[in-house]
């Protein structure tokens, strides 16, 4: 039986080869369900695809093809090819966020610096396989830059919805520089989002934000890859930033499946940080999910920066399936974290260091254990959003103060007043 979309609610099953993002029963988000009942896996089996020049196994979301899409046919895959991110051991800032082990899977090491690539590769795929000419997406700027590259690697038009304020230009500029068609509109993502469905319905146009379930199948691939770079032995935690909760919920979505398949011998638990200015779900998780409030989103941290996330619904499942938490942090903690982790050579945009900031705050409150194994994410690229770091060590950045500065150093045009000023530099530090 081929793959279909199903109801994450009442369970009613469509065919893939129609566009659709929600449910006609009840208006539920739809996941991508694989037929896999006569299939038998084993980890030799995405292991003897490592290294391979062979397209598109040579891609870190591809490799698992089976466990993504495995009904597609290879050529119609559209592929840069994105993954194969590193995960990188960081004793010391493990040190400081207080717990035994933490590795850092740096999604910004994409083709267009974001882990939003692996979702892309497989949206665009499917807007193939429709037939469609023209894709669609509301961004903050990472979806937008992805989006349009791989439009214009498939030969599609790429439309952009953005917000008028707070996007960064290192992000407005890969949009504009691949060949999308860019609109500025005076509204914030929440209603971009809204306007972007609306105006694709109406001119046949097929949407890639994460409502779209082939986007999240895409980016199951980033815990697929970080648990095959661990020899297949999950981590005590997954700690990862939450905004439109895509992430989030294609993280619990792929646990489950590598469980359900005994790829994996038990489910780790994720914890889903989010900003302080834009946490609905962090408030929701507070009250039980009793509650649900959308929010007016303002973080520095622009990646995150949404107040109604349309996956609010998976990363609920997703924080059951795994008993995780939701925590938030303030930008000044954000952009500490984020100095920190640039300092260690590895570097990142604001929202990536809610994976640090989140960690050194659960293990504080004695949520994650001092002698547990933590996996956090970084989203995108440390030149994503030079605006912010800039501001960060110049001290101009607006109720954020640099704990850990590193000055813009000036010197006149001799030889004695630069040497005077490195060793006095050098015994400052």
């Amino acid at each position: 039986m081929p793959s279909v979309l199903q109801c994450m609610d009442c369970q009613t099953e469509y065919a893939i080869d129609q566009v659709r993002y929600a449910c006609d029963a009840c208006g539920g988000l739809l996941d991508v369900v694989h037929d896999w009942s006569n299939v038998r896996f084993a980890h030799e089996q995405f292991d003897s695809r490592l290294g391979t020049l062979r397209a598109p196994f040579n891609s870190g979301v591809w490799r698992y093809k089976e466990l993504i899409y495995p009904d597609v046919d290879i050529s119609v895959i559209v592929s840069k090819p994105e993954g194969n991110t590193n995960l990188y051991p960081v004793p010391r800032l493990a040190e400081w966020a207080g717990v035994r082990r933490l590795h850092l899977k740096h999604e910004g090491e994409n083709p267009t610096g974001s882990f939003k690539d692996r979702g892309m590769t497989g949206g665009v795929t499917q807007a193939r396989v429709l037939g469609m000419e023209r894709v669609a997406c509301a961004s903050t700027g990472n979806t937008s830059a992805a989006l349009a590259s791989y439009a214009a690697l498939a030969g599609m038009e790429g439309i952009i919805f953005l917000q008028n304020k707070q996007i960064a230009l290192g992000k407005l500029a890969q949009g504009l520089a691949y060949g999308a068609t860019c609109l500025r509109i005076d509204a914030d993502f929440d209603r971009n989002l809204e306007l972007v469905r609306e105006v694709s319905e109406r001119l046949n146009i097929y949407v890639l934000n994460s409502v779209n379930p082939f986007r999240l199948e895409g980016q199951k691939s980033i815990i697929i890859e970080a648990v095959q770079q661990l020899g297949w032995q999950v981590p005590d935690w997954i700690v990862c930033p939450g905004g439109n909760l895509g992430n989030s919920s294609a993280f619990g979505k792929a646990l489950k499946e590598l469980y359900d398949l005994g790829l994996i011998d038990r489910i780790p638990r994720l914890a889903i940080i989010q900003a302080d200015g834009a946490s609905p779900l962090y408030h929701s998780y507070k009250s039980g999910f009793a509650d649900y409030t959308p929010v007016k989103a303002e973080t520095i941290a622009t990646a995150i920066k949404i107040g109604n996330p349309v996956n609010y619904q998976k990363a609920v499942r997703t924080l059951q399936w795994t008993d995780g938490v939701v925590e938030s942090v303030t930008d000044q903690e954000i952009m500490d974290a984020k100095a920190l982790i640039d300092r260690a050579g590895i570097g990142c945009e604001p929202a990536s260091a809610c994976s640090l900031a989140g960690t050194r705050k659960l293990a504080a409150a004695g949520i994650i254990r001092s002698n547990e194994t933590v996996v956090g994410i970084l989203t995108g690229h440390v030149l994503k959003d030079p605006d912010a770091t800039i501001g960060y060590h110049s001290n101009t950045l607006e109720d954020i103060s640099p704990t850990y500065p590193n000055r813009l150093l000036q010197a006149g045009n001799s030889i004695e007043e630069i040497i005077a000023l490195l060793e006095r530099e050098k015994t400052l530090t």
